[in-house]
């Protein structure tokens, strides 16, 4: 497995970089398309876009050095050698959504209701960048068999892939791309729901991508402790039951209270 997509001019382009920035633009058409249902500028959109994916990188980077910091404070110019891998989801929402939380409050607009636009292009641009793992040969799990990776119906190529120094090892990262993708259309079908209230898309997010990762998680062999604990099933717990808990205080609302496809939302759009 090669690591390197391809050269432009005497430099290599990763898989782990391009899969990223694949994803990226595509969650951009995506997001762009929603929002100009509801007539946000297309301008506006994009800036909050790119300073969340800004700070959500930075964000992903300084969580994954924070929890591997004994290597790291020894090898303090690897921390920006983000091609080699070492961006941590939990870390990039964290920094993500911050900042959108920031310029909502800026622009005076419905800081959920951004998100409810946004999930269902984050959780396809998680899909897609954990074939980055692939290339990178990382994110994989427990030791096992090739016939034992045969009777989970995984393709071969993926198979090959997971062959690491004679031994195969589970593809976590490929159990957690279609645990994405299928939340993707899950998420695409409840957000054309009538009567789907802001937040709620959002909520849907958070817990079915905690419930898959806090599963998947046990299997890794590289997760970031804190002490005996993998953190990954930590925070997915978290979240899921604060999820929960803000989705079960949804559907205690009026029924065309709060609608997420209410066009006639009120924001005072702040520019500068």
């Amino acid at each position: 497995m090669h690591r390197v997509a391809f050269s432009l001019f005497g430099l290599d382009i990763y898989w782990y970089s391009l899969l990223i920035l694949l994803g990226i633009i595509i969650g951009i058409i995506l997001l762009e398309k929603e929002a100009k249902k509801f007539k946000y500028p297309q301008n506006l959109i994009f800036n909050i876009c790119f300073w969340a994916i800004i700070f959500g990188i930075i964000g992903a980077r300084l969580y994954y050095v924070l929890f591997n910091f004994s290597y790291y404070k020894n090898n303090l110019l690897e921390i920006f050698a983000i091609y080699n891998g070492g961006l941590a989801i939990h870390g990039g929402l964290i920094g993500g959504f911050l900042t959108v939380l920031y310029l909502a409050k800026k622009h005076h607009l419905n800081f959920l209701k951004l998100l409810d636009m946004a999930v269902p292009s984050i959780i396809l641009a998680q899909a897609l960048g954990r074939w980055g793992n692939f290339f990178n040969l990382e994110a994989h799990g427990i030791a096992t068999t090739y016939e034992h990776l045969k009777t989970l119906l995984i393709p071969e190529f993926v198979i090959r892939g997971m062959n690491i120094g004679g031994i195969y090892y589970l593809p976590t990262f490929y159990f957690e791309s279609l645990w994405c993708l299928l939340g993707f259309i899950i998420l695409i079908i409840i957000r054309k729901m009538k009567y789907i209230k802001i937040g709620a898309t959002t909520c849907v997010y958070l817990m079915w991508y905690s419930f898959g990762r806090f599963f998947i998680e046990a299997w890794r062999t590289d997760s970031l402790m804190l002490g005996g604990f993998k953190v990954a099933q930590i925070i997915s717990a978290l979240l899921f039951v604060t999820a929960l808990i803000y989705l079960i205080y949804l559907s205690h609302k009026g029924k065309y209270e709060n609608l997420y496809h209410d066009i006639n939302e009120k924001r005072v759009i702040k520019k500068g």
